[in-house]
C-alpha cells in the first residue's frame, strides 16, 4: 500500500500505512474534528505544511516544528527538537519509555485541543524562534551521533522507537552509521522508511 504524499489525504483518508486506509475504521477519520483543529492552529501560526513519514508535518525556516499523528485510542501533536522547549505548563509526555525527551501532547477530544490552544501556540512559537535563530537540541553523546532524521522519526513513531531501542547497541549503531553516510536529508528519510521492517524484525542495517 502506498503511503500518502499530500497532507489533505491524511485528514480525509489517513496515512496509507495499513489496510484501514480510506475506510471508516481509519484512526485519522475517527478524530477528524480534533485533527482539523490542530491543523488550523499550525497553519494559523504561519507554518508550512508538508508530509514526512506519511503524516502531516509543519515547518518553519527550513526546520521541522511539529508533526500530527492519529492512533486508535488518541491523536497527538509531537514537537520536534523538543529539547529546546520550556514546558512551562507541564503538558508534554514522552512518546515511549526510550524517547529522548518529553515532546508530545496526547488528545482524546477536540475540546482538549481547544482548551490547550494558547499553550500549543506558545510552544510552536518557541520552536519557531529557535528555528529562526538556528538553534538545535543538544545531541545525545553516543559513539556515532544519531542523525536528526532518525531522531525525528523515532519521536514521531512510538512503535518504531520501542523497536529501535530494543536492538543491541551494535545494531543501533549500524543504522546510525548507514544513515550518516547519506549526504542529503531526503535520502536519510527514505532509508529510514526502508529500514522499518528490519528494525521491527530485530535486525541490523546490513542483515538480511
Amino acid at each position: 500500500m502506498a503511503m500518502i504524499t499530500d497532507p489533505d489525504d491524511f485528514f480525509t483518508k489517513g496515512c496509507g500505512r495499513c489496510d484501514r486506509f480510506a475506510t471508516p475504521d481509519c484512526s485519522a477519520r475517527q478524530w477528524t474534528e480534533g485533527l482539523d483543529l490542530l491543523r488550523r492552529i499550525c497553519l494559523g501560526m504561519g507554518l508550512q505544511e508538508t508530509v514526512k513519514w506519511a503524516h502531516p508535518i509543519y515547518m518553519f525556516a527550513g526546520r521541522n516544528i511539529a508533526l500530527v499523528t492519529a492512533f486508535r485510542d488518541d491523536f497527538r501533536l509531537t514537537f520536534m527538537n523538543a529539547g529546546l522547549l520550556e514546558d512551562t505548563e507541564g503538558v508534554l509526555e514522552r512518546q515511549g519509555p526510550n524517547s529522548r525527551t518529553p515532546g508530545m501532547i496526547r488528545f482524546t477530544s477536540a475540546g482538549q485541543v481547544a482548551g490547550l490552544k494558547p499553550v500549543i501556540q506558545a510552544y510552536l512559537q518557541q520552536l519557531m524562534d529557535h528555528a529562526e535563530a538556528g538553534m538545535k537540541s543538544p545531541k545525545t553523546h553516543t559513539e556515532i551521533p544519531m542523525p536528526d532524521e532518525l531522531g525525528d522519526a523515532l519521536d514521531a513513531d512510538p512503535e518504531l522507537s520501542v523497536a529501535f531501542f530494543a536492538l543491541t547497541p551494535g545494531r543501533q549503531r549500524s543504522y546510525m552509521f548507514n544513515l550518516s553516510q547519506a549526504k542529503k536529508s531526503a535520502t536519510r528519510v527514505a532509508r529510514i522508511e526502508k529500514f522499518r521492517d528490519k528494525i521491527f524484525a530485530g535486525k541490523g542495517a546490513m542483515e538480511r
